[in-house]
């Protein structure tokens, strides 16, 4: 037989008072947030799908952050590279002026003054920084100048005037993704882009009978090169050939020493790995205390120039009326640094252009997952405000009937 106390009734009625309530919270909360999934419990399922579709927006949406930066950045480069080439245009005019020998010395030397300040103004836009103050050209020491000058007294100059620009930037560039394992670099070393001449970096040591002492790796332009114990020098030229590095290795037929030039205008960038000392033994680089470019052999043969030397060259001729010397070096030299300034400003162009592909696709894409997402998880508004009228108006008749049942007396009172 089933006792029934006093208190039962009142229990029941609190109990699904409350039941009511703790739904009527939730509907609210479900149209504040206009969110039909509050808890997992609501729809365990749906949950889990909707996680994941927000985390690849959030990917999505970096990539777009990724792709509008490093497009912003390379527009800045590219503006700059731009008025580079507006400056060796006019070079060119003046280097072309220069080598008619119908100018006397003296005209030579008033063009030698405006290729001077011509020069000084290509320091400061290879030193450019964007609005962050990070400089642009130095690849990721972008804290500090991409290239520092040096000043001395030249013939034929009554004042001080830069004599050489070595470049004190690095070649290591940071890679952004920018769509699911897809990168693009982020940088632009000066020593590729503000290059005229493909190097040539001759070894003075006989590597005929060279071979490896032990397995060891060297760099070559940021391109690693496994070496293997008992390699000759045949050996390593064809493992740096085969490496993909923009660099061509042979043997110099006159003095069978190690012989590298560029594929394209650019630095030569030599470093060993580790305990190795392959690049030492070769007498390509010094030792590994010291950090490239500037650890080349001293005994080592280099041609090859960038477009400040080919400058600095061509004022120089022009400040002593050498018209041979500038007809038939400097003006080869301006070409060449022309042409490849135009390359690198084609470059940045391609890149562009591929950055605005894939903005436009993150920016059709975004909006796609997020509907697919709205669908697993926003409220019908419209069926929600007509459920939470009806829990409205359960609850206000629950409290209704709970006051007919439960009047109170005079002994509730007294309890």
């Amino acid at each position: 037989m089933k006792r029934v106390s006093t208190d039962l009734s009142n229990d029941n009625l609190q109990y699904y008072l409350r039941r009511q309530e703790f739904n009527l919270t939730g509907m609210q909360n479900k149209i504040a947030s206009q969110n039909r999934i509050t808890n997992l419990r609501d729809d365990p399922i749906a949950a889990a799908h909707s996680v994941v579709l927000k985390s690849n927006i959030t990917r999505l949406k970096q990539f777009a952050d990724n792709a509008g930066e490093i497009q912003g950045r390379g527009r800045v480069a590219e503006a700059h590279i731009q008025e580079s080439i507006s400056i060796l245009h006019r070079i060119n005019e003046l280097a072309v002026q220069g080598s008619n020998s119908t100018f006397s010395k003296e005209d030579t030397r008033m063009m030698a003054e405006e290729v001077n300040e011509l020069l000084n103004q290509l320091i400061e836009v290879s030193n450019s920084r964007y609005g962050d103050g990070t400089t642009i050209f130095s690849g990721d020491r972008s804290l500090s100048l991409a290239f520092r000058a040096t000043s001395g007294h030249v013939e034929g100059s009554d004042r001080a005037v830069v004599t050489s620009v070595d470049y004190t930037g690095t070649i290591r560039n940071n890679l952004v993704e920018i769509s699911e394992n897809s990168y693009t670099e982020t940088a632009f070393p000066g020593n590729s882009v503000f290059w005229a001449e493909n190097q040539i970096l001759i070894s003075s040591r006989n590597a005929e009978n060279f071979f490896v002492r032990e397995d060891s790796s060297v760099l070559v332009d940021g391109v690693t090169v496994e070496l293997k114990a008992g390699d000759n020098i045949h050996a390593v030229i064809a493992k740096i050939n085969d490496s993909g590095a923009p660099v061509r290795a042979k043997l110099d037929p006159v003095r069978n020493s190690l012989y590298l030039s560029t594929t394209q205008p650019h630095q030569i960038w030599l470093e060993d790995v580790g305990n190795g000392t392959v690049f030492q033994e070769t007498g390509l680089i010094k030792s590994q205390d010291q950090r490239p470019p500037h650890n080349i052999a001293d005994d080592a043969r280099v041609s090859g120039g960038s477009l400040f030397d080919v400058i600095i060259r061509l004022r120089d001729n022009l400040y002593t009326g050498n018209v041979e010397d500038i007809g038939s070096g400097s003006l080869k030299g301006i070409h060449d640094g022309l042409n490849h300034l135009v390359f690198q400003a084609g470059k940045l162009g391609t890149r562009d252009e591929r950055l605005q592909i894939v903005k436009e696709r993150l920016a059709f894409q975004i909006p796609e997952i997020q509907h697919m997402d709205s669908r697993r998880t926003d409220i019908d508004l419209a069926e929600a405000i007509m459920e939470l009228k009806m829990l409205e108006f359960t609850h206000r008749a629950s409290l209704q009937t709970a006051a007919k049942i439960l009047p109170p007396t005079l002994l509730d009172f007294l309890r």
